[in-house]
């Protein structure tokens, strides 16, 4: 197969990264054109890319897949994970306009161009995920218009990180709305038991497919809804979504969780565990390159079991930091940084990681079925 190098009519594109590391590559048949900035990380799943794409937790970032090959499966209206993609750029070693799957309704570069997502080819994506890995995620910028190296790498050195921003009203829903659609192929019973509303920080949509499969009626709020709207739905449990960015960039998510604790059973999954914490009064903190993919070790303490799970985060949470009500579940066995935790008395629990995979394993799929234990008995 011909390297990107070979092609006389390829546009030319360049990643610069702002420790001063640039990456050649071309933009020409795969994403828009123009530059996209954001805080460059790595994913090691081996498929899924369109349900990466379009997860929002990746608002303000460039996204490296480790696979080389992308592009292969096309895309299709049924893998989406949100409404549009949110991410500032792609990266990917090899891309492929010839989609060979029999779900494939387009290719990947006409669905970037449509969502106005810049792209870039054809670059040694493993040397970029050892240099991530060892010197940690940074600023980035991708530019199919401005060449000039040195300019390019002030303005990823110049351009604002994620810590301390508020990506989550960028990606939120604008008014709350009703969530009907299951899994696909499960058989959803018209009855529902539970009635759960869902903070919407960039929620991703299998989350609300995994809540109706398991029977309950589905209520989405924009994140910046307040405890007592929610409380005045009356609903059975609550739910704290995943999203992008730092946790202590939206306090006002973090007060109404605060605010909700001892009213109703809560589950917090990514985004949403990491805001319980800081509502709980805990500390967070920076992940050096974070964890993005679908092979995470976790193992639950209650069973000593190992799941593989899929992971889209940055930050952390310090459960000592937080207190002797909350009693640590799930630890990453990688790194041993803490993916799970519960209140000791209250019905209360987050994890880190997502449940609802989309892509990636399936193993954790049991937590769902958990949270409606905990409404039964709340």
């Amino acid at each position: 197969m011909e390297h990107a190098g070979h092609h006389p009519l390829r546009r030319k594109a360049i990643l610069a990264l702002a420790d001063g590391r640039v990456f050649k590559g071309f933009g020409f048949g795969f994403g828009a054109e123009g530059e996209g900035i954001g805080e460059v990380v790595f994913n090691t799943s081996m498929t899924g890319y369109q349900e990466i794409l379009s997860d929002p937790s990746y608002r303000g970032q460039l996204v490296t897949m480790t696979y080389p090959l992308i592009g292969n499966t096309g895309v299709n209206d049924q893998d989406v994970e949100s409404s549009q993609p949110f991410l500032s750029g792609f990266i990917v070693r090899e891309y492929t306009d010839d989609p060979s799957n029999w779900r494939a309704t387009g290719n990947l570069d006409a669905y970037l161009k449509r969502h106005r997502i810049v792209g870039i080819q054809g670059i040694d994506t493993r040397a970029l995920t050892k240099h991530i890995r060892d010197v940690g995620a940074q600023q980035g910028i991708i530019s199919t218009v401005e060449l000039d190296e040195k300019r390019l790498v002030k303005r990823a050195a110049e351009s604002p990180g994620l810590v301390g921003r508020d990506l989550v009203k960028e990606v939120s829903c604008e008014k709350p709305y009703e969530w009907m659609e299951g899994s696909w192929g499960s058989q959803i019973s018209n009855f529902k038991s539970f009635k759960v509303v869902v903070y919407d920080f960039g929620v991703k949509r299998n989350i609300l497919r995994r809540l109706i499969d398991v029977g309950c009626a589905v209520t989405v709020v924009p994140a910046w809804t307040k405890a007592s709207e929610v409380l005045s739905m009356n609903p059975d449990g609550i739910v704290l979504s995943n999203g992008p960015g730092d946790p202590e960039g939206v306090p006002y998510a973090i007060e109404a969780a605060r605010s909700l604790i001892g009213k109703k059973p809560i589950f917090g999954i990514c985004l949403g565990h990491q805001i319980l914490g800081l509502a709980m009064n805990g500390k967070t903190y920076k992940l050096k390159f974070g964890h993005h993919g679908g092979n995470q070790p976790v193992m639950d303490l209650t069973t000593k079991k190992v799941e593989i799970t899929a992971q889209n985060h940055g930050f952390a949470v310090d459960v000592d930091s937080i207190g002797t009500e909350i009693e640590l579940t799930h630890i990453n066995l990688n790194d041993r940084t803490v993916e799970g935790m519960r209140h000791r008395k209250l019905p209360i629990f987050s994890i880190q990681y997502h449940p609802e995979a989309s892509p990636g394993p399936h193993d954790a799929r049991y937590l769902f079925n958990r949270f409606v234990e905990m409404m039964k008995n709340g």
